[in-house]
């Protein structure tokens, strides 16, 4: 649900980072202004394209930012973050498309959602939450039946898709869906022309999302026996690969065809990132930051300190678990004051300590050998680092 684009603070220049960082804030307040406190649980990753999309058309003249007040989460210091119609259509997909996650979740039973009182409250989250994205989404011109359909189809295609059954048969609904959200934000920019190219990408990037969300739960759907596209389809990860790279690809080639007023945050989060989130799915990218175990090797395994066949170091000792209620209390009101996406936090139920979603990010950047284009952040320095060079189409 938080999104396959989680990009590295070590990949990212400042001032990227700091654009990122207003896009993600403007999303979360974007949500809370609208739809109160509860609704900043939905704030993700993804959902934060559709705001970096709309800034990245619109002509510079800085009605696209405010000034926010001190939170908690920023040690108490104001910040520009993003707003205006942008961030609140990307409130709107967020809340839509949380609403349909969750009613997945319950059709599926999953967890505690097998027991009919949590079912009911988590009905009615998303029912609330389905109403406030169709308001938003009307005030900022985009039809959210657009997503609500998609996501009706998509469980009358899983329930017919078995062996044989072409694997974009299964992702086209969530394709259909994050390609008029995509398509949309060049209305929003009033550059009409973008529409067709940005729906391209949105498409693509639509396909990804799937693929990737179910190349990771391949392994644990497989134990619980929840349905996944590729094991009902009987596609190998090889296909599976093979329509990820090209999906990476087909963006990169959609958003050249696009007009924009400032490309770098965009092309660095749907060229760059998405290549990296592909690698990290697969498990062919590791962290160099520090993210990784003490001991990590470049291809992940894990290599502990004084050699292979040195002893693991031993688990820390576990702390008194919380029960299901007080856990629930402590959870809603980490998520109400953002200390999940954005600081670090005790676990509600085990209280093993946690980094925050926006902190605890997947690294697999250059190190400190190299230095990053100034264009778009990607590396383009010394070869025996591992970089590929900038490949954005600027000079370094």
């Amino acid at each position: 649900m938080f999104g396959i684009v989680r990009p590295c603070r070590h990949r990212l220049s400042e001032s990227l980072r700091t654009q990122w960082m207003a896009h993600l804030c403007g999303l979360c307040l974007a949500l809370r202004k609208d739809h109160g406190q509860f609704a900043r649980v939905v704030t993700n990753y993804d959902g934060l394209l559709i705001s970096v999309l709309t800034e990245a058309q619109a002509e510079k003249d800085g009605g696209g930012r405010r000034t926010a007040g001190p939170c908690p989460l920023r040690g108490m210091r104001t910040a520009s973050v993003a707003h205006g119609e942008g961030a609140r259509l990307a409130a709107a997909v967020s809340l839509v498309l949380a609403s349909a996650k969750v009613r997945d979740h319950v059709a599926d039973k999953d967890g505690l959602l097998a027991r009919k009182p949590v079912a009911l409250a988590a009905r009615r989250v998303a029912a609330s939450w389905g109403r406030a994205g169709e308001r938003t989404g009307s005030d900022v011109g985009f039809d959210t039946v657009l997503l609500v359909d998609a996501v009706d189809r998509q469980v009358g295609i899983e329930a017919l898709a078995g062996l044989g059954t072409p694997l974009l048969t299964v992702t086209e609904p969530t394709e259909t869906a994050t390609a008029a959200a995509f398509a949309h934000t060049a209305v929003l920019a009033g550059r009409p022309g973008n529409a067709e190219p940005l729906a391209e990408a949105g498409r693509l990037f639509g396909r990804l999302a799937h693929l990737l969300d179910a190349v990771e739960d391949k392994e644990t759907d497989a134990a619980s026996g929840a349905w996944n596209p590729l094991t009902a389809t009987g596609t190998p990860l090889t296909e599976a690969r093979r329509l990820a790279d090209d999906a990476v690809h087909g963006i990169r080639l959609a958003l050249r065809e696009a007009d924009f007023t400032d490309p770098k945050l965009a092309h660095r989060l749907l060229v760059h990132e998405l290549r990296t989130s592909v690698d990290r799915a697969f498990g062919t990218a590791a962290c160099a930051h520090g993210s990784a175990p003490t001991g990590a090797m470049p291809g992940g395994p894990y290599a502990p300190p004084g050699g292979p066949w040195a002893p693991l170091p031993p688990e820390p000792p576990r702390r008194d678990r919380r029960g299901l209620l007080a856990g629930c209390a402590v959870w809603m009101g980490l998520a109400c004051t953002c200390q999940m996406c954005c600081g670090g936090f005790d676990d509600p139920w085990s209280r093993e300590r946690r980094e925050g979603l926006c902190t605890n990010t997947d690294c697999s950047g250059c190190g400190d050998c190299c230095s990053c284009c100034e264009c778009c952040g990607n590396c383009c320095g010394d070869d025996g680092c591992g970089c590929d060079g900038c490949d954005c189409g600027c000079s370094c």
